[in-house]
């Protein structure tokens, strides 16, 4: 199964602002795999919530939600330090799809 990936302009200034060149082309890799079907470490946080987790550097995050069985919607991305609050506003942009 293969997913289409649509960033929320939240997430794509998020990813793009990365000064961690090796985190930033880690985490590319990591959508293109999701795109491909192979969600790998996802866990669901309540509601359609997930967190899809990167094992790179600082423990990166990537939280989204997923919309039929095709499409996944990137909401926010964050690390282990900024959890509690990426999870918030991913809840936020959430609400608004």
């Amino acid at each position: 199964m293969n997913y289409t990936l649509q960033q929320t302009p939240v997430f794509a200034r998020w990813h793009s602002s990365l000064r961690d060149l090796r985190a930033r082309i880690a985490i590319a890799r990591r959508l293109e795999r999701a795109a491909a079907g192979n969600l790998g470490d996802v866990k669901a946080l309540g509601g359609e919530l997930c967190e899809m987790r990167v094992d790179i550097s600082a423990g990166y995050r990537i939280y989204f939600i997923r919309r039929g069985t095709w499409l996944i919607i990137l909401l926010q991305g964050g690390n282990k330090a900024t959890q509690a609050a990426d999870i918030q506003k991913a809840r936020a942009l959430a609400k608004e799809f």
